[in-house]
């Protein structure tokens, strides 16, 4: 948005019929939350293209190729991305206290089949549907509610996940150029 002061005199924030870009903008904390889940993995990012956009092609042979200069490859870091989004789900709508994972914080590839690639892709799609699944559920108080075991509210977790997604979509960017 150009002038988010412009939008919000002309009523525009509390209208839930008001449409930019061509999309219904969203009127409640937990739909932007949603929304923004949705553009960091899905599409219509601000800063370039979405985790899905960088993945599309690529295929098990590149994924699971490590640069010499890098730690992961773009398999290991869909396998963090998973993980993580896990975590937070887990967190957010069973109040499970997570800290570690069970797999470690990259969890290895051991399969680099064509299919395993797939179904890794597929699942971190799932994973990130099911958490925004939570997510455009919470009611405002919810999300000021702190996470279990840590310090950081439910809407600053989420908000961290979208971050997370959008970080890493650049660092899979940038590998599928190095070894793609």
């Amino acid at each position: 948005m150009e002038n988010p002061a412009r939008y919000q005199e002309m009523g525009h924030y509390n209208d839930p019929t008001f449409h930019h870009g061509g999309h219904a903008m969203a009127t409640s904390e937990a739909a932007r939350i949603d929304d923004e889940l949705r553009r960091a993995f899905d599409g219509e990012c601000w800063h370039g293209p979405s985790v899905a956009e960088v993945l599309h092609g690529v295929t098990a042979e590149v994924a699971a190729r490590k640069h010499p200069a890098l730690v992961h490859s773009i398999w290991e870091l869909v396998h963090h991305l998973t993980a993580w989004v896990e975590v937070v789900r887990l967190r957010v709508a069973e109040g499970q206290t997570i800290t570690d994972l069970p797999g470690g914080n990259f969890p290895p590839v051991t399969d680099t089949s064509a299919a395993a690639w797939t179904a890794a892709v597929a699942e971190l799609g799932a994973t990130v549907g099911r958490l925004r699944g939570v997510a455009v559920a919470l009611t405002p108080d919810r999300l000021d509610e702190f996470t279990p075991g840590r310090a950081e509210s439910v809407a600053v977790e989420l908000h961290g996940t979208a971050q997370h997604l959008a970080y890493h979509g650049g660092q899979i960017a940038l590998l599928k150029k190095l070894v793609g």
